[in-house]
């Protein structure tokens, strides 16, 4: 293994460790290397535009037209959707082309069953709200949750111990509840072409590090990760439209590459997936590892999913890194059907 992730797997085991036994001051990066990110970051703050009007809405029911006759009758399944810009979907102008309702429409399409969306995400959120959301989102029953948060961890300087800590309480609830939990790990925020050297590297380093400490905790909570990475970094740099107006959040093509990254897992985590027969492609097989290292492997391995394996001698935890064969979404990204309580007008627009 190369030594960047020896290294990743050792900060991720340090801020895991502190987050169970209750520590929050873990820092990822020097005293002095902070005066230098607080700057840059200004100055990539006043380069990143902003996005005018209100977040598309896209909760509803989907699948209509995927229905089996044989389940016609069956209660919808609910996926709902928790965390931060990235599952409200800021950046696009239509309900359809948001993450929650490409998920849903995919969904649909595999289990052969309505879904109904239930989106409690917030713009800007941290960790520290998903307590607040998990109340909402278990309200409505949800059968599977997706969760994507840590951006705005990274960007306003959260403790990453709180925060790790946090989203694994969020995760133990949910699954207290009954429901199954995806988390789309932190995105790299060196990606970002407005963030510049040394901004970008300190960016990408504190990303890494708090995604594979994500992936630590999630999974032993009983979820599953999948990491977003850098998945979207080099397509962003060479197809300008993946990003939206603001050269910051992702543009409709931006969050459908993010959405089939996280389908096969939301579909695998109710026994839908359909069984994989094609001979994996190079890295793409399932790999059994300790904990941290899966962690670390993930974090700097895009799309990749992380779920519980089994405890090894010594109450040693191990887990399943997995990188799925991915299926186009539904044609047309089907929006929520008539009975949706949000309908979305054609014109409805991203802050």
């Amino acid at each position: 293994m190369a030594g960047s992730q020896h290294s990743r797997a050792r900060v991720a085991r340090r801020i895991a460790a502190a987050a169970a036994y209750g520590g929050g001051g873990l820092g990822l990066i020097g005293v002095g290397l902070a005066g230098v990110l607080i700057t840059e970051s200004r100055l990539a703050i006043r380069e990143i535009g902003v996005l005018e009007g209100d977040p598309p809405k896209a909760d509803g029911l989907y699948g209509d037209g995927f229905v089996d006759p044989a389940q016609a009758g069956e209660e919808p399944l609910v996926l709902a959707f928790l965390g931060d810009s990235t599952a409200v979907g800021l950046g696009v102008r239509r309900g359809r082309e948001t993450p929650g309702s490409l998920l849903a429409a995919g969904l649909a399409s595999v289990a052969e069953r309505r879904v109904r969306l239930v989106n409690v995400a917030v713009s800007g959120a941290r960790s520290d709200d998903l307590a607040r959301q998990v109340g909402q989102a278990t309200a409505a029953a949800p059968d599977l949750a997706v969760i994507m948060i840590g951006a705005n961890d990274v960007r306003r300087r959260t403790p990453p111990a709180q925060a790790v800590r946090l989203l694994g309480e969020a995760v133990r609830d949910l699954r207290a509840f009954g429901c199954e939990v995806v988390v789309g790990t932190c995105p790299d925020l060196g990606t970002i072409k407005p963030v510049r050297p040394p901004l970008r590297w300190l960016a990408r380093r504190v990303s890494r590090q708090l995604a594979a400490a994500q992936t630590i905790a999630v999974v032993e909570a009983g979820g599953r990760t999948v990491s977003l990475g850098s998945l979207l970094g080099p397509e962003f740099a060479a197809r300008p439209e993946m990003f939206a107006s603001d050269r910051f959040h992702p543009s409709a093509q931006g969050y459908a590459t993010a959405a089939m990254a996280v389908l096969p897992s939301v579909c695998a985590a109710l026994g839908l997936w359909p069984q994989e027969t094609a001979p994996p492609a190079p890295g793409a097989r399932e790999t059994v590892l300790p904990m941290a290292v899966a962690a670390a492997t993930a974090a700097g391995r895009s799309g990749t999913e992380v779920a519980s394996a089994t405890e090894g001698a010594g109450g040693r935890r191990w887990a399943l890194v997995k990188q799925r064969l991915r299926f186009g979404l539904p044609a047309g990204g089907e929006g929520p059907t008539s009975d949706s309580s949000h309908p979305e007008p054609d014109d409805a627009r991203a802050t």
